[in-house]
């Protein structure tokens, strides 16, 4: 039986502000958007926290097994510099500064992102939609909103008539924001824009002589908004109405807050039913944002070539970390953080790998049963990744007290055991053995050490013990290269 059906999960939803029971449009299927990147520069681990988060969620939710439909898009078009349909496109922005195509732009970044994402050990989406490749269906749904009467067209470029929708309907029901403060807060019109209010959003721009990225549209050579890619997409591939779409808190308003506005105005129905949102992370107590310089990239962490870490760290420490807090929490990174999570992350692997060396005992100490429920209990309680990490410390416990034949577990109990343990720790959170772990110095200088020996052994013609300690490493999974410069090793 499939281990959702025995799993009760709830989801915080953003819509309705409280915690509910999951379920699904069809049962065993699931459908999730994420918000993917701009890809107009690299991404820096705040941008990278909100996809982690949802690579979780994606784990999770295959390991109870649901069949998962994961859409995350990139956005290679139409992100304007700011939420007022102003400034240029961000792409076409970054070719500009570096004279180079905007599709130069968009390769160079998405290659980046994936890499990052490979680095740190993400499962790739189902579907990964760009907004170029849907710019058919973005003048479709336009054509749609037009003629609801939710759009109107000036001057070659279309907007969204929010207070015509909201009439109807309610724009703020997603981030809790009423029309009548928006437009008490918002400046009048100066003349210098095509927008009849304010609150108006583009969904198509008629773009300029410099403007090379263009498509021909009913109303002028231009590009869509930012904000009608995610309903265009999401509906393709999830249906007009999905079960989960994810995102960073910053895009509750207005990202989302349109996506719904255009999705309900051509369905007639909400497209989502559970909206979860990640909260910010911090670096040194101060918002991570390149405009005030404040990053760091996730690369440069496993490089160590920053002035903010005072070393390198590992994929899996970074991981880790993340998930030592609450996704809807602020997270706060630093040196001295990240420092604590290596110590905690190799204390966890250490024990995880100890788990080949024990042997099944004729009694069980441990409530293995109660355990694993209290592991299940804590990712369905709203994917609370902290309160797992917590139960899997009580693991190491355990595992620390059978070394010191402290504790035992029989044969059956130590199957459960072990199997749920490196289901948690691989599968769902998606942690890693690497040398880049606490570890990572010791056994370098094991290895260097064992080299030395052999190079000693072959000078001395001892062609024994010089073909023993190579195959002996090689059977750990390190491979020694013998090269004119000297002796290196790689590990497998």
């Amino acid at each position: 039986m499939e281990l959702y059906k025995e799993n009760q999960l709830k989801i915080y939803n953003s819509l309705t502000k409280e915690k509910e029971v999951f379920k699904p449009l069809t049962e065993g299927y699931v459908g999730m958007y994420v918000c993917g990147p701009t890809v107009y520069s690299n991404a820096h681990l705040g941008n990278v926290r909100t996809f982690m988060f949802f690579d979780v969620v994606y784990r999770y939710l295959l390991h109870l097994g649901y069949k998962v439909r994961y859409v995350r898009n990139i956005t290679d078009a139409g992100h304007l510099e700011n939420d007022a349909d102003e400034g240029e496109d961000r792409i076409s922005k970054k070719a500009r500064l570096e004279e180079i195509e905007p599709m130069e732009v968009v390769q160079k970044y998405t290659v980046d992102f994936h890499n990052v994402l490979k680095n740190y050990n993400f499962l790739p989406p189902s579907i990964e939609p760009t907004a170029t490749g849907h710019i058919v269906e973005q003048i479709e749904m336009i054509k749609e909103i037009i003629d609801k009467g939710f759009a109107y067209e000036v001057n070659g470029s279309v907007y969204f008539d929010v207070l015509a929708y909201n009439e109807k309907e309610n724009y703020g029901i997603l981030s809790g924001r009423k029309v009548e403060d928006l437009i008490h807060n918002t400046r009048a019109l100066d003349g210098q824009t095509d927008k009849k209010n304010p609150q108006d959003f583009a969904l198509w721009k008629k773009a300029d002589e410099r403007h090379i990225m263009r498509w021909p549209s009913p109303w002028s050579d231009g590009f869509p908004g930012w904000h009608l890619e995610c309903s265009v997409m999401s509906t393709k591939y999830l249906g007009e109405q999905f079960d989960i779409h994810g995102g960073g808190m910053d895009l509750k308003f207005p990202h989302h807050e349109c996506e719904i506005a255009q999705s309900q105005t051509c369905s007639g129905i909400k497209p989502v039913n559970y909206w979860m949102h990640t909260n910010m992370l911090l670096l040194n107590s101060q918002k991570m944002a390149k405009s005030t310089g404040n990053f760091i990239l996730p690369n440069q962490i496993l490089s160590g070539e920053n002035d903010i870490l005072p070393k390198a760290f590992s994929a899996s420490v970074v991981r880790f970390f993340n998930m030592q807090a609450n996704y809807r929490s602020i997270l706060d990174f630093s040196g001295e953080a990240l420092e604590a999570s290596e110590k905690g992350h190799a204390k966890l692997m250490d024990a995880v790998a100890f788990l080949d060396k024990i042997s099944a005992g004729n009694t069980s100490t441990f409530d293995v049963q109660q355990w694993k429920n209290d592991c299940y209990a804590a990712m369905n309680d709203d994917f609370n990744t902290p309160i797992l990490i917590s139960h899997l410390f009580e693991a190491v416990k355990v595992i620390n007290q059978i070394k010191e034949n402290k504790a035992s577990l029989t044969n059956e109990d130590f199957v459960e055991f072990k199997t749920t343990l490196n289901a948690f720790v691989f599968d769902v959170l998606g942690l890693m053995h690497d040398l880049n772990s606490n570890n990572s110095e010791k056994i370098e200088g094991v290895v260097e050490l064992l080299i030395k020996l052999r190079k000693e052994a072959r000078e001395n013609k001892d062609w024994a013990l010089s073909d023993q300690i190579r195959d002996e490493l090689l059977a750990l999974g390190i491979q020694l290269k013998d090269g004119r410069e000297g002796t290196t090793f790689s590990i497998n």
